[in-house]
């Protein structure tokens, strides 16, 4: 029998218990769950069940951090992390094990969830993702993915189907593979931005040629926060500082545009060429990246 580790990072989160019930009641096998309390008290009213191990971090470690800490600990052949405030599908585990090869990162087919309400959101799912243009704001460029009509349509009637990027709040993949691509770098990045590209880049250009895979056999779905969320204090609303996430944003955005990762066997232009077209980025796109490194952006 193999068995998944799922990680949970949790910090000021309200529906962590709904999540780990909705993990255990829609898993076919025997699962381990580490919930990561980021600075919570210990006494987080977590319900009780086999396998489910609690990490107390005394003070906010970030979740970098505690996606590590966890990774060090957990016992699974899989590793799956999760946000806090998500359900998933019936038989959820089996079927991401059964199509996750040694060298990919698989992400399910994601729905729009209210999680006060505990109810998916009737609103198109998303089963392609493709980075958006760096460049749309010269002068803060980033790399981080949005969905993709165009490659969603298009790959309609595949079950399993490549994937250029994705959201961040799950990914799925083996414990052999986060060992060997160097799990989460607690440094540059800050403790927030930039997860999914950078664990998802170092799959797609490094030696071991992996991939990102979108497997619609299965799903789950992440709360669509409200506006009150993203324009509260970020203390209040559990986020980590407005300035440390844009100081992530534009180291990852300089990290993976100039190549600056010694074992890439590719660039980030290699894996725009391979997804091309891509939606908002101009056919004169390369002419304009001479431009803007005219002013120095990086």
């Amino acid at each position: 029998m193999t068995k998944v580790s799922v990680i949970i990072p949790t910090r000021k989160e309200l529906y962590l218990r709904e999540t780990i019930k909705d993990l255990y009641a829609n898993a076919s096998d025997e699962i381990e769950v580490l919930v990561v309390l980021d600075g919570e008290p210990p006494d987080y009213k977590i319900p009780r069940r086999k396998g489910l191990k609690t990490i107390h971090n005394k003070t906010v470690k970030g979740r970098r951090y505690c996606t590590n800490a966890a990774a060090e600990v957990a016992t699974g052949e899989y590793l799956m992390k999760m946000d806090a405030h998500c359900t998933v599908g019936e038989g959820w585990d089996e079927i991401l094990k059964a199509d996750c090869e040694d060298n990919w990162i698989v992400i399910p087919r994601r729905f729009w969830f209210d999680a006060p309400t505990w109810t998916v959101k009737d609103k198109p799912h998303v089963d392609a993702m493709s980075y958006i243009y760096p460049f749309f704001r010269p002068y803060n460029p980033r790399i981080t993915s949005r969905p993709d009509k165009r490659r969603q349509a298009l790959q309609e009637d595949e079950t399993l189907s490549e994937d250029m990027g994705f959201q961040g709040s799950l990914w799925f993949m083996t414990a052999k593979h986060f060992k060997r691509i160097g799990g989460m770098d607690e440094t540059g990045y800050g403790t927030f931005s930039g997860e999914p590209a950078e664990i998802g880049l170092k799959t797609q250009l490094g030696p071991w040629e992996g991939a990102v895979m979108r497997n619609k056999k299965t799903w789950y779905a992440h709360w669509s926060k409200p506006s009150s969320h993203w324009t509260a204090e970020p203390e209040v609303a559990g986020r980590v500082t407005d300035k440390e996430r844009e100081d992530g944003y534009a180291y990852t955005f300089d990290y993976w545009w100039h190549g600056r990762w010694k074992e890439r066997i590719h660039d980030f232009q290699w894996l725009a060429d391979k997804f091309w077209p891509l939606p908002g980025w101009p056919d004169n796109w390369r002419w304009l990246v001479k431009e803007y490194n005219r002013y120095d952006i990086n």
